[in-house]
């Protein structure tokens, strides 16, 4: 064990004719100051001398107090008559740095003195505290697509020892398990901080080892001998996307009949070797070339197959052929890293060919590949059916009176056939006629009236008489177009008037008797009412009614 001590003695001279009433009624008589030093590494045996107090020879008796006499650390140190110090076991400088002491001393008379001896036993830091980690373990799960000097995981540890020479540390990197192939891990310590952080160069790869163990170290820069704790880095590697899905066939022909929609045309495979059921692995489709949107596509979970489906319905006659492309990628980043050269300082030299989904793919320095995406051509064929015949217009309005005779020319309607290059016969008939009024020419599409037209018949809704006209072909199978005819009919004086009843019961007494009259006409004005009324028979002065009009 290494003592040093370290004496400041200052004295205040005293007269020697001064008597010991002189000494006691004196203050600050003596004030002296010592400082012991001691190396916590000293691990025995105990009591150990420390040191000797020096203290003025007019104090014969004294009286010490402090920590590590009766206040913790408790009898720590020990001072003898003769003011000898002896420390009794080992002390620890984090828990105890210095330790001052101060004692009353009295005069061979046993007066009691002023002077204060003041006593500093300062513990000298050793090296006795290794750098701890905040974990035993630490874990994290990355993908395989960060770019090297990436940032995976920090790591802190803690140094209790005093001083900043014992304090100061460093981390290593001792062993990487399995060893890593085209990369490196490595780990820097932020100044002035106990954290680590863990990083590498080169290129992680998935399908090399999906976990790698590191045992991490940190020791410090103690003398005479550097103290160290280590810690498990447990890095995880995910599934990166290093493979694009691939068509097994680079062409295909689908067929579907004109007019359908949201119908299954064709289910196209690829294969991807990324792990199954990841986002490296599920594919996703763009469609090229549909111009219309007649298209769409989806992913199969399970197949991860493009169900192509017919979104809107195609026209034989407007293209009977659609030529796609359609091209696959993944969910994720496609991620492609490879290593030209292992540079003994800083990070490596690497090649990158980075590519978001249906992205133009970006090349890292001096890359020399390039991406492409697979693609599958697929012939759509669009199959001819027989398609109804086409009014055009098809729906007409047309007035006439109600009077018109029968055979009368209403209108003429004309339909054609859609489909390209049909000879087919289109026959006109009467749809819908509920009261019988017109006919149609079966071969011309001329409409004539069968009967006179009544708008006060019950099928007539405020005026207007509506019937339907069918075209129908000669396909296989037949096809009917519908058109509408409204007929407007306009209102002639047609109908007479009448009485709402027939007969009218009367009371005869003293007085005048009277009834009133209503009459009705189902025509409009102006061929309905005012009305003229008239009695007949043998009225005169009898019967009258008021007013006649």
């Amino acid at each position: 064990m290494e003592i040093k001590t370290f004496c400041l003695l200052i004295t205040l001279c005293l007269g020697i004719q001064r008597s010991t009433s002189d000494i006691s009624r004196r203050q600050k008589r003596a004030w002296i100051i010592e400082t012991f030093t001691i190396d916590e590494g000293f691990d025995g045996p105990f009591p150990h001398y420390v040191g000797t107090i020096t203290i003025d020879p007019n104090i014969s008796f004294f009286e010490i107090h402090g920590p590590g006499v009766d206040k913790e650390p408790l009898n720590l140190l020990k001072i003898d008559n003769t003011a000898k110090i002896w420390i009794m076991y080992p002390v620890d400088c984090e828990e105890y740095n210095i330790l001052k002491l101060v004692f009353q001393a009295y005069n061979k008379e046993k007066f009691l003195l002023n002077t204060r001896l003041g006593i500093e036993i300062v513990i000298d830091d050793t090296n006795d505290n290794e750098p701890k980690f905040g974990n035993q373990t630490y874990e994290v799960t990355i993908e395989s697509t960060p770019l090297q000097g990436t940032a995976l995981i920090n790591v802190t540890a803690i140094d209790h020892d005093s001083t900043e020479e014992n304090s100061k540390f460093s981390f290593s990197i001792e062993s990487v398990t399995p060893t890593p192939q085209n990369f490196q891990f490595f780990i820097n310590k932020e100044p002035d901080s106990g954290k680590g952080t863990i990083s590498f160069k080169g290129c992680l790869d998935h399908e090399k080892a999906q976990k790698y163990t590191l045992i991490v170290k940190a020791t410090d820069y103690g003398q005479p001998r550097p103290l160290s704790s280590s810690t498990t880095v447990i890095i995880n590697i995910e599934d990166g996307n290093r493979h694009l899905p691939v068509f097994t066939n680079e062409k295909s022909r689908a067929s579907v009949k004109e007019g359908q929609e949201d119908v299954l045309i064709s289910r196209l495979h690829v294969i991807d070797k990324d792990t199954k059921g990841t986002k490296a692995w599920k594919a996703k489709y763009k469609i090229q070339g549909d111009k219309n949107n007649n298209f769409r596509i989806v992913t199969d979970p399970d197949t991860n197959d493009g169900l192509l489906y017919v979104e809107k319905k195609l026209n034989y006659e407007d293209d009977p052929v659609k030529n796609i492309n359609i091209t696959s990628e993944n969910e994720i980043l496609y991620f492609i890293c490879k290593v030209i050269d292992r540079n003994t300082t800083g990070l490596w030299k690497i090649n990158t060919i980075i590519r978001s989904p249906f992205s133009v793919a970006q090349s890292g320095t001096r890359a020399q590949e390039t991406s492409h995406l697979s693609t599958h051509h697929l012939t759509v064929t669009v199959e001819d059916v027989n398609e109804a015949p086409v009014f055009n217009p098809p729906n007409k309005t047309i007035s006439v009176f109600e009077d018109v005779a029968l055979g009368f020319y209403l209108e003429t309607f004309t339909a054609k056939d859609p489909d390209i290059g049909a000879a087919s016969t289109i026959r006109y008939i009467i749809g819908e006629d509920p009261a019988g009024c017109v006919t149609v020419d079966s071969r011309t599409g001329e409409i004539t009236t069968s009967k006179s037209l009544d708008r006060e018949s019950q099928f007539v809704k405020d005026g207007l008489y509506v019937v339907q006209i069918y075209a129908v072909d000669n396909g296989e199978p037949p096809q009917t177009g519908t058109a509408t005819l409204s007929i407007k009919i306009m209102d002639i004086n047609d109908n007479a008037p009448s009485l709402d009843k027939n007969i009218i019961d009367m009371c005869q007494n003293d007085r005048i008797s009277s009834v009133n009259v209503t009459a009705l006409d189902p025509d409009e004005e102006p061929s309905s009412g005012p009305f003229l009324f008239k009695l007949l028979g043998d009225v005169k002065n009898k019967w009258r009614i008021d007013p006649e009009k």
